[in-house]
């Protein structure tokens, strides 16, 4: 979700869910609880949840299968499991399928793997951070250039937190601590640029939104400039996984709430599965099948038929095709005039 799709016109009266403002504002309660927990650890119990921690997200089982696949693998589904939709953005989804197959699978023989991941990092912090701008630009109304302005430094400053984190352990101490640096000072520059930009917020609610989004970031800094790795991580993933999921939730109630309109969803109502439930137990149940047995399963088959292996077939390719995939179709899916976003509505301004 980017910035050009919230906006009010084209709601439909029969869309009885809606997004709420006041709820995507609520999920930020995260970032003050995480930075209660941090000072309890480090003055009260001598930094022991942060020596218990994993160093970093990925490391974590349960943390992939709770936060950003799932989420990635609902955007998926919904895409493919609606012939309208794939119809609309057929030209779109193959061109975008052609240029990762050789961007990514060829050019990963000629380019090096960091340069990749940094590109592929940066794609990441972009698309989160893109979301939430977005969707505060509707109660901020900022003129375009406060917008673009919050929504670089941001990106920057993410960015360099990003890459402090999962580069970590093949950074030098001294390319660490510029890092830190770099992050420091795009950090501080967002806050003096939030300072400046508010003044431009017309309303109490929408400042509360362009803080929020700017605490975001600097939290994430600071948790991440005292190595709680993970906890920096954890907040700006919660924020944006919990709201993308409010969007597809409210898409499949407005339009299968009533009379479910594909095989999954008249699937879901014989066995009596609410329709809000029905998008986010899949993408959960298959992020554990994927994350737990998918590469096994392929290489069991490929070593059978084949006499073959390929590392990590399904948590690096399969599920990096999808997330590509994702980060490129956020962008346009929910756009006005999108046939998904006519069913979507917003309420609690």
């Amino acid at each position: 979700m980017v910035a050009q799709i919230i906006s009010f016109p084209e709601q439909k009266s029969s869309n009885k869910l809606a997004v709420s403002f006041r709820f995507l504002l609520s999920l930020y309660a995260i970032v003050p609880l995480c930075l209660l927990l941090l000072w309890l650890d480090s003055f009260g119990f001598d930094h022991a949840l942060r020596e218990a921690l994993p160093s970093s997200p990925s490391h974590f089982l349960l943390f992939q299968i709770l936060f950003g696949t799932p989420h990635i693998i609902a955007s998926n589904v919904l895409l493919v499991s609606h012939d309208e939709y794939l119809h609309a953005f057929k030209s779109k989804l193959i061109a975008m399928t052609l240029f990762i197959m050789v961007f990514f699978g060829i050019g990963s023989l000629f380019i090096p793997y960091r340069a990749l991941y940094i590109i592929t990092a940066c794609w990441t912090v972009y698309h989160v951070l893109k979301q939430q701008h977005g969707i505060a630009k509707a109660v901020c109304r900022l003129p375009s250039w406060a917008f673009y302005l919050q929504l670089w430094l941001s990106v920057s400053a993410g960015i360099f937190i990003y890459m402090g984190i999962f580069l970590k352990n093949s950074l030098e101490p001294g390319q660490a601590a510029l890092v830190l640096q770099v992050a420091s000072v795009l950090t501080a520059g967002l806050l003096l640029s939030t300072l400046v930009c508010q003044r431009r917020v017309p309303s109490r609610f929408g400042l509360y939104f362009l803080w929020a989004n700017t605490l975001l970031v600097a939290s994430s800094w600071y948790v991440y400039s005292q190595q709680y790795y993970f906890l920096a991580i954890l907040m700006p993933r919660l924020v944006h996984d919990i709201t993308a999921y409010s969007f597809y939730v409210t898409h499949d109630v407005n339009r299968h709430g009533e009379r479910p309109q594909n095989n999954l969803f008249r699937a879901a109502t014989a066995i009596r599965l609410p329709i809000w439930l029905v998008l986010p137990l899949l993408s959960f149940v298959l992020t554990y099948l994927l994350q737990a047995y998918g590469d096994d399963l392929v290489n069991l088959l490929l070593q059978t038929l084949f006499s073959t292996q390929i590392y990590k077939a399904v948590t690096l390719g399969f599920l990096g095709y999808l997330a590509l995939m994702h980060y490129y179709t956020e962008a346009f899916v929910w756009a006005a005039g999108s046939p998904l976003r006519r069913y979507i509505r917003f309420s609690g301004v």
